[in-house]
């Protein structure tokens, strides 16, 4: 199933490849004053290598296993779904799933999360052949009105890798070598973050990755699990209802904002739990 409809047929999700790149950031411009939270989602072609060294903490471990592979490797899929403040979605289409340029010849990734990647029904050989050019994406991302704006809110699920391939099209240049370096590009480029997996910690009875908060949360899936804009559709869902459930309608950003599941103090107060994305 690669252009995932919902049940009633209409289709909530556009697929964006190379072609009508264009026609989307269009509608995207047009949308995001109104629609300023975008829970966002990535699938990427897991993790082949790992830092050697001694490293201070757990978190700075983690950093460097990110960077390592992000550098190494490229993004195989974005999504963006568009949310009003109080989690109302626009008119169809609400999620744009960005396919990018990917060669299974070519370029470098980890077996099981192509098989798995495979399974959620992505098709690699249409990948290589209309998958949209990083630095073209780049170059709309950067004048669309949802970057470098703190009126623009992010909702993400244990996104450090997320942020990292979407910082490393937008400056064109490896990451940071040092953490604080990245949370000073993030903080730029990205001024308001909500990670779900951060905010689960002031949850009582929601663990696990997003599907089983999801389960949780009793929100039923649109679309593939493991393709980006059925993740990110379901990524903003749980948000608002956790929104709701847990903190009153109110997130507390002194708390919350700009924080990073399994990275962190550099950027933020706050312990990091290193860990890979479990979504």
């Amino acid at each position: 199933m690669s252009s995932p409809k919902d049940e009633s047929g209409n289709g909530i999700f556009m697929e964006v490849w190379r072609s009508n790149l264009e026609d989307a950031f269009d509608r995207i411009i047009n949308l995001v004053q109104d629609y300023p939270f975008i829970a966002m989602d990535t699938e990427f072609p897991g993790v082949v290598a790992r830092p050697i060294g001694e490293f201070r903490s757990s978190s700075e471990y983690q950093y460097q296993l990110l960077r390592c592979n992000v550098d190494l490797l490229k993004i195989i899929q974005l999504g963006l779904t568009f949310h009003n403040k109080d989690g109302e979605r626009p008119p169809n289409p609400t999620t744009y799933q960005f396919n990018f340029k990917f060669s299974l010849s070519e370029d470098m990734y980890a077996q099981d999360s192509i098989e798995l990647l495979k399974d959620s029904g992505i098709k690699f050989e249409r990948d290589e052949e209309e998958g949209i050019d990083t630095d073209d994406f780049a170059e709309l991302l950067m004048s669309s009105g949802i970057v470098l704006c703190p009126d623009v809110k992010f909702i993400s699920f244990h996104s450090g890798y997320d942020f990292g391939y979407l910082l490393k099209m937008l400056t064109c240049v490896k990451l940071p070598t040092e953490e604080a370096d990245f949370f000073d590009l993030l903080n730029c480029y990205f001024p308001c973050i909500y990670d779900i997996k951060y905010l689960m910690k002031s949850c009582k009875n929601l663990k696990g990755g997003l599907q089983e908060v999801a389960d949780c949360l009793e929100l039923e899936r649109i679309g593939p699990q493991h393709q980006a804009g059925s993740d990110s559709l379901l990524t903003g869902a749980a948000f608002f209802k956790m929104k709701q459930m847990f903190f009153e309608d109110h997130i507390d950003d002194a708390k919350y904002k700009g924080h990073l599941y399994g990275l962190g103090s550099a950027f933020v107060n706050g312990l990091a739990s290193g860990a890979q994305r479990d979504d």
